[in-house]
């Protein structure tokens, strides 16, 4: 049994706590949380122990694997420090702060051994956007010539949460930077396009939805459509286009029923609320594989590399949105 940490008892520790304690393979051993009584309470549910320092994390000998679910200012340090100490970890997105901090967690890494350290990305393990890779990956629709991606969440968080988020780039749409990486390799050019359609965020200064366009270095081309408030519900779409046909994902609902009346046709049940259900499975699975690359050296995804590469992407996308150009990424 794998022993797990978990540093930040927020709502996505709350998601990785209950993804650990019901997987047969690990066992929730200890959560972290500075604020108030948030770590004694969410480890009183699994019978964990509760720490206020992320350093008493760090010192536990009875703890094998740390899941870093703090605020992005802090995840550099967190990583470091677990790694440090022997622990390998799942470190939320963003990786860091900004790029510069990534591509220097990237290099400190690299100067010493440690256990696998992996990036949360978990719609690469999702049960539909990897069966569309395997799709991909086995010719089934020749080459890629073109991804569309629609993310859309059902409600905007607080203002207070988006002034600190780092942006709409960093914080939702950095997911999609990774997915359509999964689909189409290394990106060399970005065009971003920003909006402000909700009055209550525009003191934030930052966007609450956007149009992207991505350009592979191998000629593919993805869009990215993402907004913050979606009346409809939490809207997943994907289609990647080939030169021998395309797969697609549709929005997810509870069941496949169709109601059908004089007055109308088609009436189906709302999409699922919101990631907690539609990407359930993709955590299950992203612990699964994290395990793994842990206990039988299988190998990572997503890497730190990967994690830098997004936000590379995403201070493009930023820097675009604001000039009004496309922006070309080096290297």
């Amino acid at each position: 049994m794998l022993r797990v940490a978990i540093i930040g008892a927020g709502r996505i520790g709350r998601v990785h706590a209950e993804s650990v304690a019901s997987h047969p393979k690990a066992t929730l051993v200890a959560v972290c949380d500075p604020m108030g009584t948030a770590a004694e309470d969410l480890a009183a549910v699994y019978g964990a122990k509760a720490y206020k320092d992320a350093a008493d994390v760090f010192a536990d000998t009875e703890v094998d694997a740390v899941i870093v679910g703090s605020p992005t200012p802090l995840h550099a340090e967190h990583v470091l420090g677990a790694t440090r100490s022997g622990k390998a970890v799942l470190v939320e997105k963003p990786v860091a702060k900004d790029v510069e901090e990534a591509r220097a967690l990237d290099a400190e890494l690299a100067t010493f051994e440690h256990p696998p350290v992996m990036v949360g990305f978990q719609r690469r393990y999702d049960p539909s956007i990897r069966g569309a890779k395997d799709l991909v990956d086995a010719g089934k629709i020749g080459d890629v010539e073109q991804v569309v991606i629609v993310a859309r969440d059902p409600s905007a968080p607080p203002a207070s949460y988006v002034a600190v988020s780092g942006g709409l780039f960093k914080d939702m749409s950095i997911h999609d930077f990774d997915e359509a990486r999964f689909f189409l390799g290394d990106i060399e050019e970005v065009v971003a396009f920003g909006q402000q359609t909700l009055p209550e965020l525009k003191d934030t200064g930052d966007f609450d939805a956007a149009m992207i366009l991505l350009r592979g270095k191998n000629g593919t081309v993805a869009s990215i459509t993402n907004q913050r408030r979606c009346v409809t519900g939490y809207d997943q779409r994907l289609e990647v286009h080939g030169s021998e046909g395309s797969v697609s994902m549709d929005n997810w609902r509870d069941t496949t029923l169709h109601l059908n009346k004089a007055e109308f046709s088609g009436s189906q049940d709302p999409y699922q609320n919101f990631f907690l259900q539609r990407y359930a499975a993709a955590y299950r699975n992203e612990l699964t594989a994290f395990i793994d690359a842990i206990v039988d050296g299988a190998p990572v995804s997503p890497t730190v590399s990967d994690g830098v590469a997004a936000l590379v992407i995403a201070q493009a996308a930023g820097e675009s949105a604001a000039s009004g150009r496309a922006v070309r990424i080096e290297g």
